[in-house]
């Protein structure tokens, strides 16, 4: 069995699919993207399978992966881990098909029968919010992940604090003891800020504080677990082991490698055993489309230290087009009491509606995320 052509689609709002077609029938499908750089992710794809897929044995996985990542001087970062993951997913996506199997099956077998998943809630007042964290309640859901805060001073001042406190004390009063919201701090605040958002938090007891500082301050993130007794989670801007391993060092609770960024199910696959060393759960992050979540799932059945599956089915920023509209049958993504079952269909497990996803391409708006200023004008990163 031979590679004969890779192809890509932009589609809305913001994805872009992978599909690897072979000469002896399999096609595999995955999803190489980092958000608002889908062209740029694209132009890496079709020149690594012009380097190195093309007329390759796409059995090859480990190979091709090793070839793909290291097989130049100059190698790492977003785009190009993000490029080889959405390749690997679909590599794995024929591999499971030409054997008849889930990729958790050829990944050992399962762990659970089900994974438990977490759903998006925005509103920046505590009124939303508690609308927001209600109505997925009542659609079945048991956790939720909110925003920490919009826009942040370097150091947040009491009212804003306050804000943040108000949003999470909304949050707990509709879950109630038994229910679960995580607080994303989308590394909006400084290393000191977080310290100190966090201590306002922990009455509310959130599941985790999720990406408390930027990534390129991960040796400064144990400054923040050591002040918390929260669960302190990061990883969705980590794309690899070696990126990983300074956090979990560090005393993180929970990892959350992105598998349409961080290499794929094969390295995915990786970063989790490591966690595991550390004592760390696994919480795949997933904002994406349906084939991100496919290969997340297939990770997570067959992962011991999987906690909890991130997913965007009605996520309040998908504009013009929902995770739903390029699956055939939407039934391998039905929830029950807040959980996924366990996919049985062979290779991810999903099947891609190759008609819509083919009208759909080229009509994705370019997508990028917004730029904030602070109040004297001096930019703010996030």
């Amino acid at each position: 069995m031979k590679i004969t052509r890779v192809e890509t689609f932009a589609v809305p709002p913001r994805w872009l699919f992978c599909r690897i077609e072979t000469d002896d029938g399999p096609v595999g499908w995955g999803e190489p993207v980092v958000e608002g750089r889908a062209e740029t992710v694209r132009a890496a794809v079709h020149e690594l399978a012009d380097q190195f897929l093309v007329g390759a044995d796409p059995s090859r996985i480990e190979d091709l992966w090793q070839l793909m990542s290291k097989g130049s001087f100059y190698r790492g970062g977003p785009v190009l881990s993000s490029a080889v993951a959405g390749i690997d997913q679909a590599l794995w996506d024929i591999a499971g098909k030409s054997l008849g199997a889930p990729v958790h099956r050829l990944l050992g077998g399962p762990v659970r029968e089900r994974a438990r998943a977490y759903c998006w809630v925005g509103g920046d007042e505590p009124a939303q919010v508690r609308d927001e964290v209600a109505a997925q309640v009542d659609a079945g859901f048991t956790a939720v992940k909110m925003n920490a805060s919009g826009r942040m001073s370097p150091l947040p001042t009491p009212a804003e604090l306050a804000d943040v406190a108000a949003r999470a004390d909304a949050a707990r009063e509709v879950l109630g003891p038994e229910g679960d919201f995580a607080v994303d701090f989308h590394g909006r605040f400084s290393t000191a800020g977080a310290v100190r958002a966090a201590g306002v938090l922990e009455p509310y007891a959130p599941m985790f504080v999720e990406e408390p500082v930027l990534p390129e301050y991960t040796h400064l993130i144990g400054r923040v677990t050591d002040s918390t007794r929260l669960p302190v989670a990061t990883g969705e801007r980590l794309f690899s082991r070696t990126d990983a391993l300074p956090a979990l060092q560090a005393g993180i609770a929970v990892l959350q490698p992105d598998l349409s960024h961080a290499g794929g199910i094969s390295e995915c696959r990786r970063i989790a055993s490591l966690a595991e060393t550390f004592d760390v759960l696994v919480a795949p992050h997933c904002p994406l489309g349906p084939l991100a979540l496919a290969a997340s799932l297939q990770l997570a059945f067959c992962t011991p230290n999987f906690l909890i599956q991130e997913q965007s089915i009605g996520i309040h920023y998908n504009k013009g087009a929902e995770l739903l509209d390029y699956v055939a049958d939407r039934s391998v993504f039905r929830f029950e009491d807040g959980h996924l079952p366990r996919p049985t269909g062979h290779g991810l497990g999903v099947e891609i509606d190759e008609k819509a996803v083919r009208r759909a391409d080229g009509a994705s708006e370019s997508w990028h995320n917004p730029v904030w200023r602070h109040r004297d004008g001096s930019f703010a990163e996030w």
